[in-house]
């Protein structure tokens, strides 16, 4: 007959690595340095561990700490399931790291600002081999086959590390081509004579009217896409005036496919994060792109303001 299984009785993982360290150290200070939190939140774990057990670790005298008897008991123990934990991670990751790096991306950021630059990656890292998943849907790691994914958003994703590495703001752009002709644009109060051309945030083009001191010109008329790529193309091509974000429009820009015709500028309000859970980025597949994408932001930092 099977014996039934009993639920272990763990206390809390966060409380333990903060015993085990600050027992190592014999001091709150230097521990919370380790674990990079403050030394009131070391004393705040320790103390939450002996409540949960009922027990004191820790005699606290003046501004020194030293083991109780219980404490020095309790110690191996803990350091050794801690050990045991932390290597069977490195194991699991060493193994998923051997394989190749899956970034999932938005569609409208992967054509327009990754793909004209992985080349600079691969030229750099040819030992990776980058697998790109484009989405508009936020990915779950722990259901999908993706090592990091670059969001747009205020950061803040619960239980992932999240590494702003690009701003963006908001201006019109056009073709060349609209700078002349019978309705040449030389003043915000020109769009009048031109189509607006919109991607899923409509609200933005008022938005920027506002800014801008415009009036009389309906904000909301004009075609829209789905796809913020698919709105810089049109205006590349002469269809309208878009809305431009700074980052996907930084290629064209540079490459004089599109202008800047205003100075008004808005800042977007989002930015791009490159998004992993933490333990990713012990993988050098990972940790190497996350670099990559913060050196070339950092590089081309006076590009996006053109």
């Amino acid at each position: 007959m099977r014996e039934p299984l009993r639920r272990r009785r763990l206390p809390p993982l966060n409380a333990l690595r903060a015993f085990e360290a600050a027992a190592r150290h014999l001091s709150f200070t230097r521990a919370a340095d380790e674990l990079a939190v403050t030394q009131a939140a070391v004393s705040h774990q320790v103390k939450t561990l002996e409540e949960w057990l009922g027990l004191k670790l820790f005699q606290r005298q003046n501004r020194t700490i030293h083991l109780t008897r219980q404490g020095q008991a309790y110690l191996p123990a803990v350091r050794q399931a801690l050990d045991l934990v932390a290597e069977a991670t490195r194991r699991l990751v060493d193994t998923d790291a051997r394989g190749p790096l899956t970034v999932s991306v938005l569609p409208s950021f992967a054509a327009k600002w990754l793909l004209p630059r992985l080349s600079q990656f691969r030229a750099r890292h040819p030992e990776i081999d980058v697998r790109i998943s484009t989405s508009d849907h936020l990915v779950d790691f722990m259901r999908d086959d993706v090592d990091m994914a670059v969001r747009m958003g205020r950061g803040g994703w619960s239980g992932l590390t999240a590494i702003k590495f690009l701003d963006e703001d908001l201006f019109p752009v056009c073709s060349p081509s609209l700078l002349e002709g019978p309705h040449p644009l030389k003043r915000p109060e020109d769009l009048k004579h031109h189509t607006l051309l919109h991607d899923d945030m409509r609200q933005d083009w008022r938005t920027w009217f506002l800014a801008a001191g415009v009036e009389g010109i309906d904000p909301t008329r004009g075609p829209g896409y789905t796809d913020s790529s698919m709105v810089i193309q049109a205006a590349v091509e002469g269809q309208g005036v878009a809305l431009g974000r700074s980052a996907l429009a930084a290629s064209d820009l540079a490459s004089g496919r599109l202008v800047k015709p205003f100075e008004v500028t808005l800042p977007a309000g989002f930015a791009y994060y490159v998004v992993f859970p933490p333990a990713a980025i012990e993988q050098p597949k990972v940790k190497a792109f996350v670099d990559w994408l913060l050196a070339t932001t950092e590089a081309e930092g006076g590009e996006l303001n053109l």
